[in-house]
């Protein structure tokens, strides 16, 4: 029977003894970083990348020119999985909408440590240019006029990359493995006296939930885009 080939190879060293090193390559680093990501660390280190890999970590840059670069390369990574997992036919432009964001807003989830990077990186790779093409194909198919259907993006990426990040980013520090987790960490309580707007909607306040408001303003934006067009 053939032996498998690994990413990993070893290699003899002048005392005979053998070490391992690894054979790397962007789609392993990728794969890797995805991982790392994964353990809800908040920020990825390249230092512990290159112990997962078994690599020196300078070794990862002579694939990705910059941590910066890496991290373009993963986030991209996710934007691309969440594009491909939409299966809604074209004509039903809400739902491929909607659809691009639950998967969008999942994956941050998922991998925090990338999805928190989402407002700060503009990847231009092929994950980001199709979510893009995607979205304003469907405000196209909603009837939209050019214009109407730029505005309509630009408010739909905005609000679903930040949103999707910061529930990211607090998924990360959460300690409690929580998917959907509360608005607010803690009831805003005040003096009814001089807040009483506030302390009348106290209750309400603290049950709100981040996942609830993530696909409030999806829809808002959604509903927008219909009375537009018609």
């Amino acid at each position: 029977m053939p032996v498998k080939k690994s990413s990993r190879i070893a290699a003899a060293d002048d005392g005979g003894a053998t070490s391992v090193r690894a054979r790397l390559d962007p789609e392993t680093i990728i794969a890797t970083g995805l991982e790392l990501a994964a353990t809800r660390v908040t920020a990825i280190s390249v230092r512990e990348l290159g112990a997962r890999l078994g690599a020196d970590p300078t070794a990862i840059y002579r694939h990705f020119r910059s941590k910066d670069e890496l991290m373009r390369a993963l986030l991209d990574e996710v934007t691309m999985r969440a594009l491909n997992s939409v299966d809604v036919p074209v004509e039903d432009w809400q739902g491929r909408l909607r659809a691009l964001a639950t998967a969008t807003l999942d994956l941050y989830s998922e991998y925090p440590a990338v999805g928190a990077e989402a407002t700060t990186l503009t990847t231009h790779g092929p994950g980001e240019l199709g979510a893009i093409e995607l979205m304003l194909q469907a405000f196209t198919t909603a009837g939209l006029s050019a214009p109407d259907v730029v505005r309509h993006y630009a408010l739909l990426a905005s609000h679903v990359l930040s949103t999707a990040a910061g529930i990211a980013r607090a998924r990360a520090v959460r300690d409690a493995d929580e998917v959907d987790g509360p608005w607010f960490d803690e009831p805003p309580l005040a003096d009814p006296r001089r807040y009483p707007r506030l302390a009348e909607h106290t209750i309400a306040l603290a049950s709100l939930r981040d996942r609830e408001l993530f696909f409030l303003g999806v829809d808002q934006i959604l509903d927008s885009a219909e009375r537009t067009a018609g």
